[in-house]
């Protein structure tokens, strides 16, 4: 597989967990994958936020609608909370990344983007994993990168009762050093923001977690 890896100046250990991996990187600059002929060749583009990750986060969006390529950030556990917020970030993996780790999740992410058509939907709500956008009744809907995470696997295990654990760990991942309460904080959000008359297509099961539809 081949990526985009930006900055040209990226950590030795996220260098060194790639090549492992077997995943070769095209070093590249923002203005070189705007205007790069070869973008056809890469399949997702990864960011190592490193010591800039402000200035880093905001080339994303730039360069994720010049290039149409998923990204996967890299960041310190500390900056999870930046790139939760962030638009155009598909992924992120906690820094320095574990070989094995981030070789699943960049072919997971190229998988997700070669698909025919990826979107999911309940009722009138419509999520697109390609553009990480979610609409409801046709209208979109803002939410952030771990919001849009979390109600996409609703949406695709509906049905199931989950605990806060078994989401801590299927949505936020193992890396995740957060506790079993940011699952009830993002689950107060989504149901805000999807509103009164959809906030109860996600249920409380007491005593257990949660279940969607």
């Amino acid at each position: 597989m081949e990526v985009a890896l930006y900055p040209k100046e990226c950590s030795e250990e996220l260098a060194a967990a790639l090549a492992i991996g077997g995943i070769r990187p095209t070093h590249v600059d923002s203005l070189e994958l705007v205007t790069a002929d070869t973008v056809s060749q890469w399949s997702v583009l990864v960011v190592d936020l490193g010591d800039e990750p402000m200035r880093r986060l905001r080339h994303i969006e730039e360069m994720v609608e010049a290039s149409g390529l998923p990204v996967l950030a890299v960041a310190h556990a500390a900056q999870f909370p930046l790139v939760e917020q962030a638009s155009g970030v598909a992924d992120f993996i906690a820094h320095p990344p574990d070989s094995a780790e981030i070789a699943v999740r960049l072919r997971r992410l190229a998988d997700t983007a070669s698909g025919p058509d990826a979107t999911l939907s309940f009722e009138d709500l419509a999520l697109n994993p390609l553009t990480y956008q979610a609409t409801l009744t046709s209208e979109p809907l803002d939410l952030t990168y771990m919001e849009y995470e979390l109600l996409r696997f609703f949406v695709e295990h509906r049905g199931r009762v989950w605990t806060r654990e078994q989401l801590l760990s299927k949505v936020w991942g193992y890396d995740y050093f957060g506790g079993a309460r940011t699952v009830d904080v993002h689950v107060r959000r989504l149901r805000a923001k999807l509103g009164e008359e959809r906030a109860g297509w996600i249920v409380t099961v007491r005593s257990v977690g949660y279940r969607f539809g």
